[in-house]
């Protein structure tokens, strides 16, 4: 194993292209060495998206609002009706530092949870971000008629969304991974995630010049 781990590096110095396409391979059957925390407004598909990679790869899924929801005893719109966002904003930064200290998962973030820094610290130090891109178009189809988004109840949903828009989206841009989400089966989604995260992971390998604990262990 350590001559093979050798080889690797030198490959990796003398052909980057070659390595990082072995990496790609090896990290299409492996679990990731990190949580995949996935970020993005309402509507981006980030629990449904991470429902299904998590069912492929084996590996455990968390919703953080279901999280905030369980630790809380309320539901999302009681906590801000009755506690105020400054309160669901807590709670939000304390399950999720919780989560990203566990075992490496597939994790939905709230929409607003990267705003936060010292949240976008945490999850750069224990994960790997991926932001789910959507245009406005499609967050208002997918949010129609559903009353359990506070910050839509306070005004013309389309309008509120153009607003978050103008102001997340230049800090979801920090995310390591973007993916967009499109209106078609969630599984055309998946697959560009899985895609995307394989060869980030597989980058991040061949510039190191070795391996991850993950492949490392093969």
């Amino acid at each position: 194993m350590k001559s093979d781990f050798i080889g690797r590096r030198v490959k990796a110095q003398l052909c980057p292209r070659a390595i990082v396409g072995e990496m790609m391979e090896l990290h299409k059957s492996l679990p990731y060495p990190k949580t995949v925390v996935l970020v993005g407004l309402m509507g981006a598909g980030k629990s449904c998206v991470g429902r299904r990679l998590a069912a492929r790869l084996g590996i455990a899924f968390a919703d953080a609002d279901k999280e905030i929801e369980a630790a809380a005893g309320l539901t999302i719109s009681e906590i801000f009706t009755k506690l105020g966002e400054s309160a669901f904003r807590e709670g939000e930064r304390k399950v999720m530092a919780r989560l990203l200290s566990g075992e490496p998962m597939i994790l939905a973030a709230g929409g607003g949870a990267f705003l936060d820094p010292e949240t976008r610290r945490l999850v750069k130090t224990h994960g790997v971000s991926l932001w789910l891109r959507a245009d406005l178009d499609l967050l208002v189809k997918r949010t129609a008629g559903r009353d359990h988004r506070p910050l839509l109840k306070t005004g013309d949903p389309r309008e509120i969304l153009g607003r978050l828009i103008d102001l997340r989206y230049p800090i979801y841009a920090q995310a390591d991974v973007i993916v967009d989400s499109q209106d078609l089966d969630p599984d055309v989604t998946v697959d560009a995630v899985q895609a995307a995260l394989t060869t980030h992971f597989a980058v991040l390998d061949a510039a190191s010049g070795g391996l991850t604990p993950a492949v490392a262990s093969v």
